[in-house]
């Protein structure tokens, strides 16, 4: 029995219309694909293909499994459980570190956002940091609103209503850079942070904030020092979620996150390089919510995806989602093969990556957003985002998606534009992001230090010859 469709079947269920791929068509609507394709695959900060070892890692998977198993709840529960502790190792956690699943990173929102609401039980005041370099969805689930048509387990609810529970939610966007797209440094963030919360509180609020490491174009605010401080100003009237849901991060960051008490948002679509969607929340230890969670959770997730201690969850519904499942195992297997690669080598194919890309900017007359390059940490060395404001004809927005579509139509992957900068008239520029995955990085370090250094030139100079071609004018 050939596998293949039932594999790719199953790698794009068990979510939102995201993962759905139209009839007709063999990717997503983020241009990603649920089966091994001879792509050029620069596109990790927005939605991978699954590589080939991965796809064939599933195929032994589901071969290996008794009959029926990928639908039986128990076996979902059992084999959650043995995931969970497969993460905590990648990420050097402890065992006490409680983790939750969820069907994308945007699902997460409102993990977050239903802990924090446990934990105080008072009205919740949701601080989004960056809000054009969030998730588009993410707008609408970090209010407590469902941010499609359906979910992982309902085919039918009206996206922009609350989830129930979670009515009693303000959310507050704090942008993370200026009109003239440079980033505000963390003391700026920090003072906006403190006002605002002085405010809410004297309200009789409860604060969740959300810190980003490593937003769309890589930024990290506030930094260690100012999370510090907000937990001395504000106590037990303020949680903390971190969204580094790009996963461009170290062991040692996540850690860091999680012995202030801030919870970590992870995805296994982005930097690890696993197919879209899947999401995991880390919670440090000893913060099991001691309320009821909100009632309409029961509408989003499946009672495995949560810790088994967890009494307050026990009324989310029994039941397997196959799909999360394989995404999990897939983004689990490339995390896995990464981590047992010598840093040496992951140095090595990072910083030649750094090379091509100012060569392909410099080219282009494009110039890098901070903190793209900036430095060694995995935010910056990994994923450059480049400005086109600056370039021959002055590229906006629509312009740059147009050209991500020419690019993706020719086999070039990168990843979606963000809005970062705009011009004086107000209008959006436009951006290109390029970026490093777990299994490129893995692929990359089996060549030599000429072949590797030759072929991310070759790859960034067949982006650069699209991109001059396509801004060229049309002549009739």
């Amino acid at each position: 029995m050939n596998s293949e469709p039932f594999l790719s079947l199953m790698l794009t269920s068990g979510g939102d219309n995201r993962i759905l791929v139209p009839s007709g068509q063999n990717t997503n609507r983020y241009g990603a694909s649920p089966y091994p394709r001879a792509t050029l695959g620069y596109a990790s900060s927005t939605a991978n293909d699954i590589s080939l070892a991965a796809f064939g890692h599933l195929e032994s998977f589901v071969s290996q499994a008794p009959a029926g198993a990928l639908s039986d709840p128990a076996y979902y529960a059992q084999t959650l459980e043995m995931q969970r502790s497969r993460l905590r190792q990648a990420w050097d956690l402890d065992e006490a570190v409680d983790v939750i699943f969820a069907p994308s990173g945007t699902d997460l929102e409102f993990v977050a956002l239903a802990l924090a609401k446990a934990w105080s039980g008072k009205h919740i005041v949701n601080i989004l940091l960056g809000q054009d370099e969030v998730g588009s969805g993410c707008v609408f689930a970090a209010a407590g609103q469902f941010f499609a048509g359906e979910t992982a387990l309902e085919p039918h609810v009206a996206k922009g209503t609350y989830v129930e529970g979670l009515e009693e939610t303000d959310l507050v966007n704090l942008p993370i850079r200026d009109e003239e797209g440079h980033p505000f440094d963390s003391a700026a963030i920090m003072e906006r942070l403190s006002r605002i919360g002085e405010d809410h509180i004297q309200m009789g609020h409860h604060l969740l904030v959300h810190a980003v490491h490593g937003s769309k174009t890589g930024l990290i605010l506030p930094d260690l020092a100012d999370i510090d401080r907000l937990r001395a100003q504000f106590g037990d009237s303020i949680s903390i979620v971190v969204d580094a849901c790009q996963s461009r991060l170290e062991p040692s960051a996540v850690q860091a996150y999680l012995d202030r008490g801030a919870m970590v948002m992870l995805s296994g679509s982005k930097f690890i390089g696993g197919p879209p969607f899947s999401g995991f929340l880390l919670v440090p230890p000893h913060q099991t919510p001691r309320r009821e969670l909100a009632k309409g959770l029961t509408t989003l997730f499946r009672r495995a995806e949560w810790p088994v201690g967890w009494q307050s969850a026990a009324q989310l519904p029994d039941g397997a989602n196959p799909g999360l499942l394989l995404r999990v195992e897939a983004a689990l297997f490339e995390l896995e093969r990464y981590r047992l690669l010598p840093q040496a080598c992951r140095n090595e194919v990072i910083d030649a990556f750094g090379k091509a890309v100012r060569a392909l900017s410099d080219r282009l007359g494009a110039e890098l957003v901070m903190p793209a390059l900036s430095g060694p940490a995995l935010h910056q060395s990994t994923l450059a985002t480049l400005d086109l404001s600056k370039c021959q004809g002055q590229p906006d927005f629509a312009t740059a998606q147009r050209w991500c579509r020419v690019l993706s139509a020719r086999g070039l992957r990168l990843g979606q534009p963000v809005k970062c900068r705009k011009f004086p008239n107000g209008e959006w520029a436009g951006t290109l992001r390029i970026s490093l995955s777990m299994p490129l990085i893995v692929e990359l370090s089996d060549l030599s230090s000429e072949k590797l250094h030759q072929r991310l030139q070759n790859d960034m100079a067949r982006i650069a010859d699209v991109l001059e071609a396509a801004a060229r004018p049309v002549v009739a």
